[in-house]
């Protein structure tokens, strides 16, 4: 029989970084024992033990910054200083969970007039979870710390194309004294048995729709707990009222930060028409300024997308917007020369109908919407099957918060860029998935949150 295997290409030269076999049923069957038989122990040596192990971690991420940070942009293009600040977020995330995640699992305690309840927040067990390519460590880590705290054990499916970057956190897990989490390098078929997998107790997975669907199916089939993160098209609000240069500046960052290449980016941009014109003119200020090139370069602002066919699948989806009557006023043209490249893309007159309205563009791509009033762009964000992020930038305060609670998302900012923090619970509704990761929200996704009663006397 053929052997299974999945390869690291860099992005920027289309050079082989790794090769790696797929896992076998047996080396699969092997690691789901391993982490299911340690996490008994995991769970009674308490969560001081755990939290001092999540610490180590910490400490390991900032020792090792620069071959972290390394292995990233070679293998998915992120530029490298973007790749050190990741690195140092998770080690944050890491010490925030620590300090605060522990009274989230304090039992509570319930008075019943004459009967003594207690609301506990036992782990599930093991958590399959299913990760995404375009930020290696923070989307692992944001899903694991917290589990892991919990006293769950976690088995990680890398996206193939960053094993190698997957394989160097799941060593420092291991170093800093983490026995209840692997790495599978699996396929489709080899994960769908995991999951059917009794041992098995819940499920995350951050991705594309359709493999929300793939996944929440099968979870569903096997009555399993399951988390989803599915990407977004977010709306970013620009009033009549707003400071059109701070809104330029967040939107342009919030769009093209990893190359445009994540779930919360500033992908609709519905300004009003009163400020569109001096909107227009600031955002292609900035984004005619970007500097793209090679991502180890620290003034690299701009990488190369992280693999060739996401390249063309975004160029397409470019194309179809044009062909049904978009303006591309800037970009939307694949360079000459090697690696994935692809230019900062403005797209005007988009509407409902097209995939620079409707879907999520992955890459560096923004649509620019003009909406009539505020009205009329609230009714444009929320015409979406998406509900990620999203952004509302005014300088009244109590107009953008009553806005802000009007928009059909899970996230969303004032006068910024959505991004994700440790301290906050991260999530989306409607086609973006469903669950929260982070904060106590996500901690207690992979608890039992058990109600113990204890009967009062034969009088009470």
């Amino acid at each position: 029989m053929t052997e299974s295997r999945f390869t690291s290409i860099n992005p920027m030269n289309g050079q082989l970084i790794g090769s790696y076999c797929e896992d076998s049923a047996e080396a699969v069957e092997s690691k789901l024992t391993a982490v299911y038989a340690a996490q008994p122990d995991w769970v009674r040596q308490g969560v001081e033990h755990r939290a001092a192990a999540l610490l180590r971690l910490a400490e390991a991420l900032e020792a090792n910054i620069e071959p972290l940070a390394r292995s990233m942009v070679l293998e998915m293009g992120k530029p490298i200083r973007q790749a050190r600040a990741e690195v140092r977020k998770c080690a944050t995330l890491c010490r925030y969970t620590c300090q605060h995640g522990p009274a989230d699992l304090i039992a509570q305690q319930v008075d019943l007039k004459g009967r003594q309840a207690t609301v506990r927040f036992d782990p599930l067990g093991c958590v399959l979870a299913i990760m995404p390519w375009n930020f290696p460590y923070w989307q692992t880590l944001r899903l694991a710390v917290p589990t892991l705290l919990a006293g769950n054990a976690v088995l990680i499916k890398p996206a193939p194309n960053v094993l190698g970057s997957a394989e160097a956190l799941l060593e420092l897990l291991h170093q800093a004294g983490i026995p209840v989490i692997e790495n599978l390098r699996t396929g489709n078929a080899r994960t769908a048995s995991v999951i059917a997998d009794p041992r098995i107790a819940g499920v995350s997975l951050t991705g594309s729709r359709t493999a929300g669907r793939a996944v929440a199916g099968l979870a569903g089939r096997h009555l399993k707990k399951c988390v989803l993160e599915l990407g977004g098209s977010d709306p970013y609000l620009i009033l009549a009222d707003a400071d059109v240069t701070l809104a330029a500046e967040r939107c342009v960052a919030g769009r093209f930060n990893n190359t445009g290449q994540t779930c919360i980016a500033a992908k609709r941009w519905i300004v009003v028409d009163a400020v569109y014109d001096a909107f227009r003119t600031a955002v292609l200020e900035r984004m005619t300024a970007m500097k793209s090139g090679d991502p180890m370069q620290d003034n690299t602002q701009l990488g190369p997308m992280a693999r060739a066919d996401l390249r063309i699948a975004l160029h397409t989806q470019v194309q179809q917007s044009i062909a049904a009557g978009a303006r591309c006023t800037l970009g939307g043209v694949i360079p000459d020369g090697e690696g994935c490249y692809y230019p900062p893309t403005l797209l005007e007159k988009v509407r409902p109908g097209m995939p620079a309205f409707d879907d999520e563009l992955f890459g560096p791509v923004a649509a620019l919407i003009r909406a009539a009033d505020d009205e009329d762009a609230v009714r444009l964000a929320n015409h979406s099957r998406m509900g990620l992020g999203a952004a509302v930038f005014s300088t009244d305060a109590e107009k953008a918060q009553s806005i802000a609670a009007r928009l059909e998302a899970g996230n969303v900012a004032i006068n910024d860029f959505v991004r994700s923090d440790p301290r906050l619970p991260f999530g989306g509704i409607k086609e973006s998935g469903y669950g929260r990761e982070l904060a106590t929200y996500g901690m207690h996704e992979f608890v039992n949150i058990k109600t113990v009663v204890c009967g009062g006397s034969r009088d009470a």
